[in-house]
């Protein structure tokens, strides 16, 4: 059991999240929400239940207790899966529908693009492709990527 000022957070016997705030009311089933996920993951993080009702708010990971932030980033970590795209190494056509062959901090993959309109621009330089899974891929920096990965991407865009 991990213990700040305000409440305890620890895991139940079956894995899940446990919340006891100062009034003593436990709160079983507890999820970290990221109020920001791509453009600040490290700040506002809401701990909800599984209602949907906030139980705490954390403004920064880093100003938690190293095991509280451990315990929260593993918790998060296990519900968000968006592989980010480190280069585009071939496209089966420059229509849609297509199949990319790409690299991600996962490991090698393909994904089907079913329209353009499933590539979204975020923040500049930043953007989010959806795949016909519904697996969402992050590229951080478009212009980061290699020039060949650029040159297929600006086809699409």
């Amino acid at each position: 059991m991990i213990t700040t000022p305000h409440y305890q957070l620890r895991r139940d016997a079956l894995g899940r999240l446990s919340f006891a705030g100062d009034d003593g009311e436990i709160h079983e089933g507890v999820v970290p929400v990221r109020a920001f996920p791509i453009a600040s993951p490290d700040q506002g993080i809401a701990l909800v239940d599984p209602h949907g009702h906030e139980l705490a708010w954390i403004d920064r990971l880093s100003d938690l207790p190293e095991a509280l932030r451990t315990l929260i980033e593993d918790e998060l970590a296990s519900r968000e899966f968006m592989p980010v795209i480190s280069q585009i190494l071939n496209v089966s056509s420059f229509a849609t529908p297509c199949i990319w062959q790409i690299k991600t901090n996962h490991g090698d993959t393909r994904l089907l693009l079913k329209g353009e309109e499933d590539i979204r621009r975020l923040t500049s330089p930043a953007l989010l492709i959806a795949d016909s899974n519904g697996i969402n891929y992050l590229i951080r920096d478009r212009y980061a990527l290699d020039k060949q990965s650029r040159k297929i991407l600006d086809r699409f865009l």
